[in-house]
């Protein structure tokens, strides 16, 4: 999947795209964004709050219980 990180998140994670393999385990939104405050410190500073964090699902906003299976692209 691609990630694309904006604004303040793209500060704390020091990139504004990269591509990841997402573990079979994550399957939401929510999901993914926990998984990502465990990647390393940046990650974990830019997720910390991950209710205020919105996000984009091949440029549709999704909400937490969002599957993330069929999509191509994250924005945060």
């Amino acid at each position: 999947m691609k990630l694309r990180d904006f604004a303040w998140v793209r500060e704390r994670v020091g990139v504004d795209s990269e591509m990841r393999n997402l573990p079979a385990n994550v399957e939401t939104v929510a999901d993914l964004k926990a998984w990502l405050a465990t990647l390393d410190e940046g990650y974990a500073y830019a997720f910390e709050t991950p209710e205020i964090i919105r996000v984009a699902l091949d440029k549709r906003l999704a909400e937490d219980d969002a599957p993330v299976a069929d999509a191509d692209e994250a924005a945060f």
